[in-house]
């Protein structure tokens, strides 16, 4: 049973600005709820006010622009992510990371806000933005404002938003021409469970020639986590497996798994060099980028 809350429903923006001006810290934002939800019934969270953000119509949007990227509003489902053609075509890593959660019920009301809001360290979709290099559209009393991607994680179950804020939209930039991205994920069923390991990378050739390579993961660190210092190690001349060696040496010392229900410590260690291991092949041996 759900604990009492009043329930709004602002139909414009600046209608949900406003009231969580006045009761930010006893309101909680509702746009998909699965994780939400689930928590109050827990009683993990008892907000005084839900204020239910999907009658805002500017939220709803899903947008490509050639020069800017794709713009996802925090009220669309990830449902409406997966089945665009222009996320399956350009950022084609976000369609394997979206689909990767849950169920197609789930999926129909969950969105990708939602996701990165909650803060899970195995967040399905943050690897994928994290190697998009995205941004997270901020608003609140004081206006608008842009975080990037590798700060709004700040911690479990933490994020950099301010108390009176919440997230507009998630804007993603166009992926380097010609780059190539796979999200893979350990968990112990399929459907309806989150990652033991979630490793995301993008492979690209900046305007040198020279080979670019972003990786990053969930589910191994208190935060979602781009490993920045693996990134410079592909523009050297060597072999693709000593290039792929060395980096999983670098990511097994920068990341710090934890035990817990769905893996211990020592699993997710080994998962985090098989499946980077086995992403990078994909992508540099197969793919010879």
């Amino acid at each position: 049973m759900l604990p009492k809350f009043d329930y709004i429903k602002p139909r414009t923006l600046k209608e949900a600005v406003d009231f969580l001006s006045l009761h930010g810290k006893e309101a909680k934002i509702l746009a998909g709820g699965t994780d939400l939800l689930v928590l109050m019934r827990e009683e993990a969270v008892k907000p005084k006010y839900l204020v239910d953000i999907k009658a805002v119509k500017e939220l709803n949007t899903l947008s490509y622009d050639e020069d800017k990227g794709l713009t996802i509003g925090a009220t669309v489902t990830l449902n409406e992510i997966i089945e665009s053609d222009i996320v399956k075509e350009r950022f084609s890593i976000l369609h394997e990371a979206t689909s990767s959660i849950a169920d197609y019920e789930i999926r129909n009301r969950a969105t990708l806000v939602g996701n990165i809001c909650n803060a899970s360290p195995a967040a399905d979709t943050a690897p994928a933005l994290l190697v998009l290099d995205a941004t997270v559209k901020a608003v609140g009393p004081e206006g608008e404002r842009a975080i990037k991607i590798q700060d709004f994680f700040t911690g479990v179950k933490k994020t950099s938003l301010k108390g009176k804020e919440f997230v507009k939209a998630v804007e993603i930039p166009n992926p380097p021409e010609g780059s190539r991205g796979i999200y893979l994920k350990q968990q112990r069923i399929r459907s309806e469970d989150l990652a033991i390991v979630g490793v995301a990378a993008l492979v690209a050739k900046n305007s040198a020639g020279k080979r670019q390579v972003r990786i990053a993961f969930s589910s191994v660190a208190p935060t979602p986590i781009r490993v920045f210092e693996v990134e410079k190690i592909f523009a050297k001349d060597r072999p693709i497996r000593e290039l792929i060696d060395e980096t999983v040496s670098i990511v097994s010392k920068k990341l710090s798994p934890i035990s817990d229900v769905r893996g211990s410590r020592e699993y997710r260690a080994h998962l985090i060099e098989v499946l980077t291991r086995r992403v990078l092949r994909e992508l540099l041996e197969k793919g010879r980028n």
